[in-house]
């Protein structure tokens, strides 16, 4: 936790840079992209796990029965199938889940790219009298 503590008057910046509309656009951008990238960090975690899931799964599938069926869960329920159809539908399910995990993490390199340009263009306006670090 920060603590706040009041400005020095040698802190103090009198001739600060006026808040142009375009910087206060850009201020809201960089606002934006920050929450965006926060949401899209959190569903990759989640992702991840999800991920970890069915790598556990793949391997306990490679020691279960051939002859048995097996409780595969699809949605909210779960369903017997048998192995050999169990093992096509977890590819399917791994190949979709490293699909939505690359494309969220494209989607995070752009937030990443387009904020740290806008960092460097606030920053070199008001220097120390913003704060644009998480």
């Amino acid at each position: 936790m920060s603590s706040l503590r009041m400005l020095g008057k040698e802190e103090e910046n009198d001739d600060a840079a006026e808040v142009t509309w375009e910087d206060q656009q850009r201020i809201n951008t960089f606002s934006k992209l920050n929450t965006r990238m926060r949401n899209i960090e959190e569903k990759l975690d989640d992702l991840k796990q999800e991920k970890e899931a069915l790598d556990d799964l793949a391997t306990e599938l490679e020691l279960a029965d051939e002859d048995e069926p097996v409780l595969y869960k699809v949605g909210e329920a779960f369903l017997h199938m048998p192995l050999t159809r169990a093992q096509k539908r977890l590819e399917k399910d791994q190949s979709a889940l490293d699909e939505r995990i690359s494309a969220l993490s494209t989607s995070s390199e752009d937030c990443d790219t387009q904020m740290k340009a806008l960092k460097v263009q606030l920053y070199a306006k008001f220097g120390s009298a913003i704060n644009l670090d998480d």
